[in-house]
């Protein structure tokens, strides 16, 4: 399988995590602190049998040592990943699927933007520039225009919350790869996914850690789903594409993601596409193209490194997650 394909087969699982949640919502009184609980803690499991499994395919050339990031050091990602996920559910259990969505994973690429430029010195350019005006733009129709309770503007707070916890651990990853100091991504996913795992327990108790639901057979499995298909299985996939292409075409096919989950909720879920939602949409989404396309011409601009070598010269966003939704 093409590794590009690896990453439409995650973008688009990363897209049904949303759906997945509205249907719990809908069927049982279950929070998002605990689905994200169980989320994690699913997903932890699943992931260390992985592990445990896991062999080397072969004799390979001995690699260059690298150092291995500290437990503090992974501990600080696996709080970002947590706040990530937590805040996106809550954000659509408050304004719905695709605008929680749509806010998050637009947003997030413009944090990350503005954050390379004032701690790594990576400028955004002309085009960087408007592309952020665009996606400011956007979300504001979004927030201002909803009319009524497709948008809501708590809900909105905790996806653009979502996507600061996102820029966040991303440009963690990004100077942790620099140093040297990235290790295993699948050891840092699994780390990422204890720290969340321990961390949301006492929130996810004090929220309500069982579901009340007369649909549990429906409930359960939609639990399995969600830390199999959209986490464990997604990450997989994602590390494994985003090994082998450059991160700016990584970025753009992971747009999939707010175009799959705003399909699906209005196809499957019947929420309204009103004019300023899809409007709001279409800034946001345009802008970050916008953006993605623009860094991306950085690297035939800047010399040294390149792009296979430790420090990528790309100034551009990095794609969603070393831990995605």
């Amino acid at each position: 399988m093409s590794k590009h394909l690896y990453l439409v087969v995650a973008g688009a699982a990363w897209g049904t995590a949303g759906a997945a949640a509205s249907l719990l919502f809908l069927a049982s009184d279950l929070g998002p602190l605990a689905l994200s609980f169980w989320r994690c803690a699913g997903a932890l499991v699943l992931l260390l049998a992985a592990l445990a499994v896991r062999r080397p395919r072969g004799p390979r050339r001995p690699a260059p040592p690298a150092r291995r990031p500290s437990v503090v050091s992974l501990i600080g990602t696996g709080l970002l990943f947590t706040l990530f996920q937590a805040a996106y559910f809550g954000a659509v259990r408050e304004t719905g699927l695709a605008v929680g969505t749509v806010v998050t994973l637009g947003a997030g690429p413009v944090l990350i933007a503005l954050g390379a430029r004032h701690w790594m010195g990576e400028r955004l350019g002309r085009g960087g520039a408007a592309a952020v005006c665009g996606a400011l733009a956007g979300l504001a129709v979004l927030t201002l225009g909803g009319g009524g309770a497709e948008v809501r503007p708590a809900g909105v707070g905790w996806a653009l919350l979502s996507a600061a916890g996102y820029a966040a651990m991303t440009l963690r990853t990004r100077l942790l790869g620099r140093r040297g100091a990235g290790g295993d991504p699948l050891v840092t996913t699994a780390w990422s996914l204890a720290v969340g795992t321990v961390c949301l327990l006492p929130l996810a108790a004090l929220e309500g850690l069982v579901p009340h639901t007369a649909q549990p057979g429906r409930v359960l499995w939609l639990l399995v789903y969600v830390a199999t298909v959209p986490t464990a299985l997604a990450y997989v996939l994602y590390f494994t594409g985003a090994a082998a292409v450059r991160a700016a075409t990584v970025s753009v096919i992971m747009l999939i993601e707010p175009v799959s989950a705003a399909v699906i909720a209005v196809l499957l879920l019947g929420e309204r596409l009103t004019a300023s939602v899809a409007l709001g949409t279409l800034l946001l989404l345009t802008a970050v193209l916008a953006l993605i396309v623009a860094e991306g011409r950085r690297p035939a601009e800047v010399s040294g490194g390149g792009p296979e070598g430790p420090e990528r010269p790309e100034a551009g966003p990095v794609p969603a997650q070393s831990a995605v939704m």
